[in-house]
């Protein structure tokens, strides 16, 4: 047997007082549905636009719904997106399009020319260039990537591909 020594009264263990639990367990929780709470509303991004210009997603038509589409300008799957984008614009009319990438202002500009999206007043392209905030944000592995949200900046739903397309005009049917 180990000799056991003898404790002393002087010293008590201490205790976390249940206030103090409860307290940690609301920070805890709290901390848990903020990482959950990322992606549930329109990311507060910024790009630079085919013209140069900065644009915020501020700067969006306040009522409309959005649809923020990631895409990549070497991108055969993002280029038939695109493709599908042009021919049912009038589905698309009501929304406010962004697309977004991270490649070279220059690149957009020619991709904005080569599928003549100036034409549409309702789609904003750019590029967030190596910020990668909206990469990051819905930490995209694959393009293209889309997000629908309401005219609030709530999400609606995510699409990881292009073969989702009647999936989301069926999304944006529902749409109010």
């Amino acid at each position: 047997m180990y000799p056991t020594a003898k404790r002393s009264t002087r010293y008590k263990a201490r205790t976390v007082p249940c206030r103090g639990r409860f307290t940690l367990l609301i920070l805890l929780l709290a901390a848990a549905l903020a990482g959950n709470a990322q992606g549930k509303k329109l990311p507060a991004f910024q790009m630079v636009q085919a013209n140069g210009q900065l644009f915020k997603a501020q700067q969006l038509p306040m009522g409309k719904p959005i649809l923020l589409a990631y895409f990549s300008p070497g991108c055969d799957h993002c280029e038939k997106l695109v493709r599908q984008m042009r021919q049912r614009q009038a589905q698309l009319a009501r929304l406010s399009v962004v697309l977004i990438t991270y490649w070279p202002v220059k690149d957009v500009a020619a991709f904005v020319k080569q599928f003549s999206l100036q034409q549409f007043a309702n789609f904003y392209v750019g590029t967030e260039g190596n910020t990668f905030f909206v990469r990051n944000y819905y930490h995209l592995e694959q393009l293209p990537f889309m997000a629908l949200f309401t005219k609030n900046g709530d999400l609606v739903k995510q699409y990881h591909s292009e073969h989702e397309w009647n999936n989301l005009l069926q999304q944006i049917k529902n749409l109010k």
